[in-house]
């Protein structure tokens, strides 16, 4: 009985557990550009701060700020960002 034992706790140190990670290099880097178009978007948002943001005319005098920065982060957290996360990796088929 005790033997049997021994042979069940060799079998389970003996099996390997193999992690699979689903994303690759193509996720991380997609991802890292996801970030830098958000910070890109931030960093022009921020130039849109001034000691008078509007001309008396009623207009904003900062493209930057008012019309580019919002759509890079839209673009970067509502595109790139789930692109990358979403994207499954390939995989190489097998010949035969």
């Amino acid at each position: 009985m005790a033997k049997q034992v021994k042979k069940s706790s060799k079998k389970i140190k003996d099996k390997k557990v193999k992690w699979y990670l689903p994303f690759n290099r193509q996720n991380f880097i997609l991802f890292a550009i996801g970030l830098g178009v958000i910070i890109i978007g931030f960093i022009f948002m921020s130039t849109g701060i001034t000691e008078e943001p509007a001309l008396p005319e009623g207009k904003w005098n900062n493209f930057f700020a008012i019309t580019l920065a919002p759509i890079l982060l839209v673009i970067g957290y509502c595109i790139i960002i789930p692109l990358a996360i979403l994207k499954y990796p390939r995989q190489e088929q097998k010949e035969g």
